[in-house]
């Protein structure tokens, strides 16, 4: 079965006064450590990642933002007129702008390369983005050794260099096994990946320095139990999913009201800057 492509496969440049936003920019948001961070990334190794927008308005000729308000924002305050951007094929205001929330670790492993390709040095991305080097060099080696199937696997996922990192210990078979049973148990954790290394068979795993320690028939128990407790967690989690959506929905609307009236933005802001922080995060999708 064919899927269809939702984007267009290469940016356009477009002028940013035909892009129009579809959401309320929350006050004073330029004083946020999210923005300050976007802004000092762009002026430093410039737009990575393009802005998604809807196709042309044939009566205005002006495209609604899907996803990149931020960005958006901080190009116009930097002075810049146009901007690279993903033209929609269909009107996907609901399914991108609503559903996804940040970049995977795989997209952001491909913008940390594409930046480095482009001559800027992990120590400079580190400093603009306020991260150790260390983290940047993994991130950047995030899919060595990794098949392609198992990348295939991950490519929506969120998870750690310290994943990938037991992963390639593994042939690619047994890769594909244990990212299968990670899925399975929605657990992408670091000590899961070292567990399942341990219970893999030597001719599942590539040479490496060190013999994983053999696992006893007491600890496969225990992994098995703890597998049915993650499981009757994530059975009781999707239960209880559409009741806190709903929730998560009201709570979106009081925070919105109380951070647009000045005086208890003022107040909150004086008082207690680490709230405004996460309400800003709540209220605001990148």
């Amino acid at each position: 079965m064919k899927v269809a492509i939702g984007f267009s496969l290469e940016p356009v440049d477009l002028p940013l006064n035909k892009l129009l936003p579809t959401k309320k920019i929350i006050r004073r948001l330029e004083e946020t450590s999210k923005f300050a961070q976007i802004r000092a990334s762009i002026q430093e190794i410039d737009l990575i990642e393009p802005l998604t927008i809807t196709a042309e308005d044939p009566t205005t000729g002006a495209h609604h933002l899907l996803d990149g308000h931020i960005r958006l924002l901080v190009l116009r305050e930097l002075g810049r007129t146009s901007a690279p951007c993903l033209i929609a094929v269909d009107d996907e205001s609901y399914t991108y702008n609503n559903q996804i929330n940040r970049i995977t670790a795989i997209q952001e492993h491909y913008m940390i390369r594409r930046a480095i390709e482009r001559g800027v040095s992990p120590e400079r991305l580190a400093s603009t983005l306020n991260v150790n080097v260390n983290l940047i060099k993994a991130k950047k080696a995030l899919l060595d050794g990794i098949c392609a199937e198992a990348v295939q696997a991950l490519q929506d996922r969120q998870f750690s260099p310290q994943v990938a990192s037991t992963l390639r210990q593994m042939k690619p078979m047994r890769q594909l096994e244990c990212i299968d049973l990670m899925i399975a148990a929605n657990n992408l954790t670091v000590n899961y990946a070292k567990a399942l290394l341990l219970a893999s068979s030597e001719d599942a795993l590539l040479t490496i320095k060190k013999k994983p320690r053999a696992i006893g028939s007491d600890q496969v128990g225990l992994m098995e139990r703890e597998m049915s407790n993650v499981h009757e967690q994530y059975r009781l989690a999707e239960e209880s999913y559409g009741e806190d959506v709903l929730h998560l929905v009201f709570a979106q609307g009081y925070l919105s009201k109380l951070v647009g009236n000045e005086a208890v933005f003022s107040y909150l802001r004086a008082n207690h800057s680490d709230v405004v922080e996460h309400i800003a995060r709540i209220l605001k999708r990148i």
